[in-house]
């Protein structure tokens, strides 16, 4: 093995590392929002997910969280009880249905990210507008294939 490769195998390993930790901290932080709420973490997610794509049929949830489909319509069950969500006719083929924000509701959890989004702000600052974009293009690679090991679990 060359230095290069070492190294290599190094910076993987330490990614990996600290991935694990990101991916810990991650689920905690957003855990602690959703319970400020309620809510459970996947709950959380999934309004998430509504806020950034609109309204969307419980298919479109199940493709987009991986998620196997028995399990996203008790998911979006606790989600209407709970009020953030309303299922709607589809407006133009009436025999599907689509799953609508409650605008109102979800403006309640908004208040629990201002923090963490100046934080990720200042944080920013210590970066090149080069290495975000690589951050990005990284993260990106990432979620879909994150995406992807999800919905082999599930189906």
């Amino acid at each position: 093995m060359t230095e290069g490769d070492e190294k290599r195998a190094e910076t993987l390993q330490q990614l990996m590392d600290v991935g694990r930790v990101h991916s810990g901290v991650t689920v905690m932080f957003h855990s602690a929002v959703a319970a400020k709420q309620g809510l459970n973490a996947t709950e959380e997610k999934t309004l998430d997910l509504l806020q950034r794509h609109g309204p969307l049929t419980a298919k479109d949830l199940a493709e987009l969280t991986g998620l196997a489909p028995a399990s996203v319509t008790g998911l979006l069950d606790r989600l209407e009880a709970k009020g953030f969500v309303r299922r709607v006719k589809h407006p133009t083929d009436k025999r599907r249905v689509l799953v609508e924000l409650n605008e109102d509701k979800l403006a309640e959890l908004a208040v629990f990210f201002e923090d963490w989004a100046r934080d990720i702000v200042e944080a920013c600052e210590e970066f090149s507008t080069a290495e975000l974009q690589t951050v990005i293009r990284f993260l990106s690679v990432m979620s879909e294939r994150q995406r992807a090991a999800a919905a082999r679990l599930t189906s």
